[in-house]
């Protein structure tokens, strides 16, 4: 029996050791033979060399800082008095050829409004969520003047989310995030 026990772990052994070697035996080398090596070197090489552009002319525009990028675009402003869209635009002369467009309807003023509005989070003060504008707290209900364009809006403060708020102007309401300040 001790023979066989022998045979038997000869023969473990042997199988253990075997997948090894011929695996061993099919590998080959990691690197390439120098020619070839050097064949992609060169080539990297030429991809990597830049090429400066070609010269551009002296009176071409620049595309990241146009002439009139600050003037509104023309075709959101009628040139008669003629409607554009649901409603007319007004114009505002503040002076010596100075125009000013005023908002057309409840929706762009509060839009206006609420853009300039900039909250700095919410508090918790006894049970109610406050808005806190310019380090001062305002609750819901709150009513409170807007000015854009030297002229005053009246907007009332509707509600107050974790990260939202709602404002109103007449019958148009809105919902504004709340970025808070770090």
């Amino acid at each position: 029996m001790n023979t066989n026990g022998q045979f038997f772990s000869v023969g473990i052994f042997i199988l253990s050791i075997s997948p090894i070697e011929l695996s061993a035996a099919r590998n080959s080398a990691d690197l390439q033979p120098p020619q070839v090596r050097q064949l992609s070197v060169t080539n990297a090489e030429k991809l990597w060399q830049r090429r400066p552009p070609p010269p551009v002319p002296a009176d071409m525009p620049s595309p990241f800082s146009p002439v009139d990028f600050d003037k509104p675009d023309p075709s959101d402003f009628p040139a008669t008095g003629a409607l554009a869209g649901p409603a007319e635009v007004k114009r505002i002369t503040t002076g010596p050829g100075v125009q000013r467009y005023a908002p057309s309807g409840d929706r762009e003023v509060l839009d206006k409004l609420a853009a300039q509005i900039s909250p700095t989070g919410v508090i918790m003060l006894r049970g109610a969520p406050r808005l806190v504008i310019s380090n001062r707290p305002f609750e819901v209900g709150t009513r409170f003047t807007a000015t854009y364009n030297n002229q005053d809006y009246e907007l009332e403060l509707v509600a107050i989310d974790r990260t939202t708020f709602t404002l109103r102007y007449r019958s148009e309401e809105v919902i504004r995030p709340i970025k808070p300040v770090r």
